[in-house]
C-alpha cells in the first residue's frame, strides 16, 4: 500500500539522515519509502507498504509522520502476532485429528469441535493468506485480487461459524430438556458457515463488476473503501458487524442466565461464584465469539489524530493478530469450568 507523510522539520543535515533511516525501514524488501518533493520546511515521503492487522477495518493512505513511526511498530507486532497464531493453530488442528474419535461422543461435543475446527481451518486460511499479501507492491494483479478473494471469504467464514458456535450455546441454555438434533445443527451451520460467505463475496464481486467500480485495491490487495455506505469493504464490515453484535446479544444472555441461576441462594458466599462465573464465561465468549474486532469498529468513529485512536489500534491488532492462541487458552479455560457447553 502506498503511504504518504509529510516532515515538518527543517531540512538539515541530521534530518536528511534520519529521513534516510526511515526510508530504508523496508530495504529488506524490493521497494521501501523515496522522497517525493523537499523543501526547507518540508518533505513529503511515499512508502509502499502497510501490513497493520487493522487494515482489514479501515484504510486511509495519508497519515502523519508520526503515526507512521507507530504503524512500523504495527506491522512487527502483525507479523509476530500471525506467525504465532498460525503456530498455534497448526497446533490445534494436529491435536483435534488425533483425538476426534475421542471428544465427539455426544452430540454437544460434536457441535462445538465441529464449529472450533471450522473457526480454526479458516482462520489459518485466512491468516496465510494476509501474509502472503503483506508487499502488495510486488504481487502481480491476479495474485492481489485472488488474495483479496481469500481474505475477505475465509475471513468471513470465521465469523459466520463463530455465529453457529454461539447460537448452539445459546439454544442449550435456552431449551435444556430439548437439545438440538445433529441433523438440525448440521444444516443450519453448513448454510452458514459455508453456503453464506461464498454467497456475499461472489455476489459483492459481481456487483462492483457490472457497476463498473473497483472491488479490490491493487495498494492494499484489499477491498476498497470509497465513503460511508460506499464501497467494496462494507460487504465485509456489515456481515462482520451483524455477527458481532449477535454475539454480544448472546454474551448477555448466558450472563443473564448465570445470574437468575444464582438469584434463589441470596448469600455472598454465591454471589462472589456468580461474579467469578460471569468473569469466565467474558474470558472464554470474548475471543471465541469474535468480540475483540469490535475495536476495529470503535476505529471508524475516532479521529486518526488523537491518542485514542493509536491506543484502540494497538489493542485491535494485538488481540487479533494473536487470535487463535487467545482462542486455545479460552477454550482449555472453558474445560476447567462449569460452563461445559463452550
Amino acid at each position: 500500500m502506498l503511504i504518504f507523510f509529510v516532515m515538518t522539520s527543517p531540512l538539515n543535515e541530521m534530518f536528511v539522515t534520519q529521513l534516510f533511516e526511515v526510508c530504508q525501514y523496508s530495504q529488506h524488501r524490493d521497494e521501501g519509502c523515496t522522497v517525493i518533493t523537499s523543501d526547507e520546511n518540508h518533505t513529503l515521503c511515499e512508502c509502499n507498504h502497510l501490513t497493520s492487522f487493522s487494515l482489514l477495518i479501515f484504510n486511509d493512505e495519508k497519515t502523519s509522520y508520526e503515526k507512521f513511526k507507530f504503524t512500523l511498530t504495527l506491522d512487527i507486532i502483525t507479523n509476530v502476532g500471525l506467525g504465532v497464531s498460525i503456530c498455534c493453530l497448526l497446533i490445534f488442528l494436529i491435536i483435534e485429528s488425533l483425538v476426534w474419535s475421542a471428544v465427539v461422543e455426544t452430540n454437544l461435543s460434536h457441535f462445538r469441535h465441529t464449529a472450533m475446527v471450522n473457526i480454526a481451518t479458516f482462520l489459518l486460511l485466512a491468516d496465510v493468506s494476509f501474509l502472503a499479501s503483506t508487499s502488495p507492491d510486488v504481487l502481480s494483479e491476479t495474485w492481489c485480487l485472488v488474495l483479496t478473494v481469500c481474505k475477505h471469504l475465509f475471513y468471513l467464514a470465521m465469523f459466520c461459524w463463530m455465529l453457529c458456535l454461539s447460537v448452539m450455546l445459546v439454544h442449550q441454555l435456552t431449551f435444556v430438556f430439548s437439545p438440538l438434533r445433529k441433523r438440525v445443527f448440521m444444516f443450519f451451520s453448513s448454510f452458514v458457515g459455508y453456503v453464506c460467505p461464498v454467497l456475499i463475496v461472489g455476489s459483492s464481486y459481481v456487483y462492483t463488476y457490472y457497476t463498473n467500480r473497483p472491488y479490490y485495491d491493487k495498494k492494499t490487495c484489499w477491498l476498497v473503501f470509497e465513503r460511508l455506505m460506499e464501497g467494496s469493504i462494507h460487504a465485509f464490515l456489515l456481515p462482520v458487524g451483524t455477527v458481532i453484535l449477535t454475539n454480544l446479544i448472546f454474551m448477555v444472555i448466558v450472563i443473564v442466565t448465570l445470574v437468575k441461576s444464582s438469584i434463589p441462594d441470596n448469600n455472598k458466599a454465591d454471589d462472589k461464584g456468580t461474579a467469578k462465573s460471569i468473569l469466565k464465561v467474558v474470558v472464554i465468549l470474548t475471543p471465541v465469539f469474535g468480540v475483540t474486532w469490535i475495536f476495529g469498529f470503535i476505529q471508524l468513529v475516532l479521529d486518526q489524530d488523537t491518542p485514542m485512536y493509536t491506543a484502540v489500534e494497538f489493542c485491535f491488532t494485538i488481540l487479533n493478530s494473536f487470535e487463535y492462541q487467545s482462542k486455545y487458552d479460552s477454550t482449555f479455560l472453558s474445560k476447567h469450568s462449569h460452563i461445559t457447553l463452550i
